[in-house]
């Protein structure tokens, strides 16, 4: 008789290193602390060591500015502007979690990129 254990899922992260959101964002540490002074609402908390540690909605947030600055060509204070609007019409949750699923689906897509050209037998 084989008696199985009822399988536990992983417990969700909740809070994120600075590295941990380097390699999430692709954006290097420097990048993530100048941010922080450009952003009012880029405040990490910081852990007993002194370490910034990020929550998810931080994290929705680093990717919405990334979007702006990246992909739309805003300036610094053009993307404070449009966040602002952004909260003011009540949106800044709703557009902030679509930045992070349009990032999300853009790395699923790099992903099958990289392993595409490994099966063609490109390397990488």
């Amino acid at each position: 008789m084989v008696v199985r254990t009822q399988e536990r899922p992983e417990p969700v992260q909740e809070f994120f290193s600075i590295g941990d959101v380097y390699r999430m964002t692709g954006l290097k540490p420097y990048v993530l602390r100048y941010w922080e002074s450009q952003f009012k609402f880029l405040s990490p908390a910081k852990n007993r060591s002194g370490n910034r540690v990020y929550q998810r909605r931080e994290i929705e947030m680093i990717l919405l500015v990334k979007h702006l600055l990246y992909d739309k060509k805003y300036t610094i204070e053009g993307a404070r502007r449009k966040l602002d609007e952004d909260r003011r019409s009540g949106e800044l949750r709703h557009v902030a979690r679509n930045g992070f699923d349009l990032e999300a689906i853009k790395m699923v897509e790099r992903d099958l990129r990289e392993i595409a050209g490994i099966l063609r037998g490109d390397g990488k």
